[in-house]
């Protein structure tokens, strides 16, 4: 039974590093990345189950079942939301169906859900809590300055080259009637509204770099702004990868925090 889903477990752990490579340098992840993974994995897991089952723990395999259930219909539902990129949503879908329970006991011992997805996604959450703190130094070092939160958020670029990195624009910037140029960050909850939406969108890079002759007003202002500032873009499966390899061998880093916050 461990050793299904530690086939199933390895499966995964190379497509992720591999899909991590593709979002990194491409910022996207075409489906059929997912294929050889599944067929090793899916039946792993159905051995998986097979064997709880036989073993007289049908309740085991119920728990297991309903909380990959939850879990996928949660990941799909924030990938439709777009508070997941597309890759991001399936590769938790994939690891709920595929490696439900821990194939290997963690240093740190086992959490009390017992659910391998979960634990990979709050430690992915956690790990990418990193980021804004190392942006926000190199910002500070840089002296580049803006209100808060946006240091932690983001980081600006040259308007001229702002085709080349990735990110969501966080600035409004508009010409007035005498050619001078008015800027504005976009607040946080505009943001969201936008990602949200689906009508109105975020000014995405990728977006003015496949169809610059849509933008060219924006372009043209960005280039006339000097800079631009834009949100940070690290793919979130990077930090789903860190998770993965963290939850397996050392455990549930949100468990451990807390375990230590108690004195237990």
């Amino acid at each position: 039974m461990i050793l299904s889903l530690l086939v199933a477990s390895a499966a995964v752990l190379i497509t992720l590093l591999y899909a991590s490579v593709l979002d990194h340098r491409e910022r996207r992840v075409p489906f059929k990345t997912w294929y050889p993974m599944l067929a090793v994995a899916f039946p792993s897991v159905l051995f998986f189950y097979a064997s709880l089952i036989l073993g007289g723990d049908m309740r085991i395999a119920i728990y297991f079942v309903a909380l990959s259930l939850i879990f996928s219909v949660v990941f799909y539902t924030f990938g439709c939301l777009h508070l997941f990129g597309g890759a991001d949503a399936w590769a938790l879908i994939f690891l709920s169906a595929c490696i439900p329970a821990f194939p290997l006991d963690p240093i740190f011992g086992m959490p009390p859900l017992g659910f391998f997805p979960f634990t990979v996604l709050t430690n992915a959450l956690i790990l990418n809590l990193a980021a804004p703190l190392i942006l926000f130094l190199k910002n500070a070092v840089n002296q580049d300055f803006a209100p808060f939160p946006y240091m932690f958020l983001g980081y600006p670029v040259d308007g001229a080259q702002i085709r080349d990195h990735y990110g969501f624009v966080m600035e409004e910037i508009e010409e007035e009637s005498d050619g001078s140029l008015t800027r504005r960050f976009l607040r946080i909850r505009d943001s969201l509204r936008r990602t949200i939406k689906g009508g109105e969108r975020r000014m995405y890079t990728k977006d003015l770099r496949e169809h610059p002759e849509k933008y060219r007003k924006e372009l043209s202002l960005y280039r006339q702004a000097g800079t631009v500032w834009i949100s940070y873009a690290v793919p979130f499966i990077i930090p789903i990868t860190a998770g993965f390899l963290t939850a397996l061998f050392i455990g549930d880093l949100l468990y451990m925090i807390m375990m230590i916050l108690i004195g237990a």
